[in-house]
This record gives structure tokens, sequence and C-alpha cells, in this order.
């Protein structure tokens, strides 16, 4: 097959649409449904993570994305007691090691993962599609699916659920092309590949830089080489716990991403864990509800009429004071940016959310301020000298 007729482009009255191959065959199968011009785009993008993620780390990984950039992705390392509830996974029982990188790729940014595209590194397999199967999700891309699996995910969306298998084995062309008001632009493929040697420049007094370090800071710089850009990505423990995508100032990128990573912090406290929810809240009415709880808005879910649609008791609130002291154990978290860093604040907001390695191309005139800031902090921080704009 040489092209697939879309539905419409971006926007109902973008037609025709269509994506096509110019030579050769497309290295895609749909299975089921009718993925549209925004799925492709998620698919492919998606799907070119996690194949840099398992090559890069050895282990399986998943994305969950939305409107071209990720709101997480990880790898396939096992879900501690704690994780596995707050991803809303812990009646599931023992899960495989790629339901495991989906369950921590949705449960990052839960909000924002909504009504995701996801992309696995490997074949879907059933556990991983019985996490699949009780999320709303837009579609799939993979290598291949096992009967089971395709079958209970087939039933997702009445029928209508896209589900997209590639090729593993297709490689692109070198030269990329894409249009933009009747312009055509071309620019080499980037195929930078993302390793140990890529975060040898350490640049801070403390070079300290353990492996898992290492392996957080490929996964983040990986994760930026497919978000809109500008944007950072923090990382703990093999799994984004904050992206922050497409802002035109630095900082907010950083203030975004430090705040999602703040609210996975939170979600781990006992204050969170134990809130008394009604038995027959939906998932999504229980993440909404949790997001405004830890927020600044919670008496928008406190007040009296609101409370009881979702808790069986009014629960207390959670103060600033004890968000703050909950946030203060935070440690060993690693921060990737896809360009310099042009100010300190960036580190010193970064700080505040625990982070302890941080990786960056450097190259700003204030190189030495933000060296200066890491070094206060007693922060590890690697000059990779190669920036990861993704437009």
């Amino acid at each position: 097959m040489k092209e697939l007729e879309l539905k419409y482009g971006c926007n109902p009255n973008q037609k025709p649409s269509r994506i096509y191959m110019k030579d050769g065959e497309l290295p895609i199968q749909v299975l089921n449904g009718k993925p549209g011009y925004i799925n492709f785009l998620d698919a492919l993008n998606g799907w070119q993570l996690v194949r840099e993620l398992k090559k890069a780390t050895g282990l399986p990984a998943a994305t969950s994305f939305k409107h071209v950039s990720p709101a997480g992705a990880a790898v396939g390392l096992p879900l501690s007691e704690t994780e596995a509830k707050i991803y809303w996974v812990d009646d599931l029982g023992e899960l495989s090691s790629l339901a495991s990188a989906y369950a921590r790729a949705r449960g990052a940014d839960r909000m924002s993962s909504y009504g995701d595209f996801i992309a696995l590194s490997d074949v879907c397999d059933v556990s991983t599609a019985a996490v699949i199967k009780r999320e709303f999700s837009d579609g799939i891309i993979a290598p291949g699916y096992e009967p089971e699996a395709l079958e209970m995910l087939k039933g997702k969306k009445k029928g209508s659920y896209a589900i997209i298998q590639i090729d593993p084995a297709y490689e692109p062309e070198p030269v990329e092309t894409k249009e933009v008001f009747g312009i055509s632009f071309e620019q080499g493929r980037n195929e930078l590949v993302i390793d140990d040697d890529f975060f040898a420049n350490i640049v801070t007094e403390n070079k300290d830089l353990p492996k898992q370090a290492k392996i957080d800071m490929a996964i983040s710089m990986i994760t930026l080489k497919y978000t809109q850009s500008n944007s950072v990505c923090f990382v703990k423990n093999g799994q984004a716990i904050g992206v922050g995508a497409g802002q035109q100032s630095r900082i907010h990128c950083v203030r975004l991403a430090g705040q999602k990573a703040d609210n996975w912090l939170l979600r781990q406290s006992p204050q969170v864990l134990n809130l008394p929810f009604r038995d027959d809240i939906k998932r999504a009415d229980r993440d909404n509800a949790i997001d405004l709880y830890i927020g600044d808005e919670y008496m928008d879910i406190l007040s009296d009429g609101e409370w009881e649609r979702v808790f069986t008791e009014k629960p207390a609130v959670f103060t600033k004071e004890e968000k703050q002291a909950w946030l203060s154990q935070a440690e060993g978290i690693t921060l990737g940016s896809d360009a310099f860093f042009p100010f300190s604040d960036n580190i010193e907001r970064a700080a505040k959310s625990g982070v302890k390695y941080v990786a960056q191309p450097g190259g700003s005139i204030r190189d030495q301020d933000v060296i200066d800031a890491c070094n206060k902090h007693g922060m590890v921080m690697s000059f990779t000298g190669l920036r990861l704009f993704h437009h």
C-alpha cells in the first residue's frame, strides 16, 4: 500500500488528507479503526521515541503522546507498591515489563494522557492490553500484537479503536521534507545517537554520575528529541515525571515540567493515597479530583455540594505547609533540556523539585552562572554540546 486516505487533516475543514510514500510501500498496517492525521503524527513520533529508548536501555519502552508531544515516557522497570496504586494498576497483579512501561508512561501525567496515542517498543502482550483496555485512549502503534491482546484492544471505543502495526525493520531516508505555505523545507534527519558518551563532559564540581542517573539522562534527551520545543523533561528511575513542551521561555518550560513532577510526587503522599473516593467514581473523575485537591484551586473539589459527588466523607485540606514538607523529600531527579539554560533561575527552580542531575547542551554566555548555581546545590551537570529542537 503506497497511500492511505484520511477523513481530514488537523481539522475537519482541511480536506483532502492522506499519508503516502513517494517511493515504496507504507511501513504500517491499520489493523482496526480509522486513525486520523494527528493520530499518525503522534504514532510515528511516538514509535521513534520508544525504539530509541529500547536501543539505549535494552528495556521495553512505552510512551503516551498527545498533540505531537509525549505526556509521559518510560522503560519497563518494576512498579513499587505506591506507584502501582497511583497508576491505578494495583488490582492487576504482576505486570509484564512492557505493561509496567506503559503504566508508568501513562501515570506520569494522567491529566495530559487522557485520550492519548500509545507507542510500544515491543509486541503488545495481554498484560499490556489489560492496562490499556481500561484507559481512555485514541489508539496504539506497536511492531505486533499477541492475538488475545489484539482482540482485547479491538473492543475499545465500541470497536473503533485505532490499532496500527509498524514494520520494525523500516528505516526512513536520511533527508526529510515538509511543506509550509506551499514552500518545501528539507533537512537531514536527526539521527543523533544518545549513549553514555553523550554525557561525558561534566562541568560541575560534583562529578559523581551513577549508572541510573545516566539512564535517566538518556531518557530525558530521547524524550526531548520528540517533544515540541522549547522543552525540558524531569526523569526519575526510568520514567519521565514532568514534561514542559512548546513554551517560548525556557523558565516557563522548567516551571511547567517542575509542577508536573511535583504533582507526581504529591500523588504519593498519604493525604492523596488515603482519599476516601466513592466506589462509583470513574478513573478520569478521580484523576481530576486529585489534580484539584493537590493544586491551588482545592476548594473547587472540597466545597459543600462538590465533595459529596466524589468522596464518601470530606477530606481535610492538604495545606501548603504539608505539601512543602512532602516535596522537601524529593531527591535524585534528573532534568534534561533541549537547548542551553540562558539564566541560573532555571536551576534554582529545578532545585525546588529535587533535581540532582542536569543534562543540557551548554553554550550560553551565562554558562558560568548556571554552573555556579549547580555547584551551590551540589548538582551534577553535563554539557552535551548538541541541541535537540523539534518542530
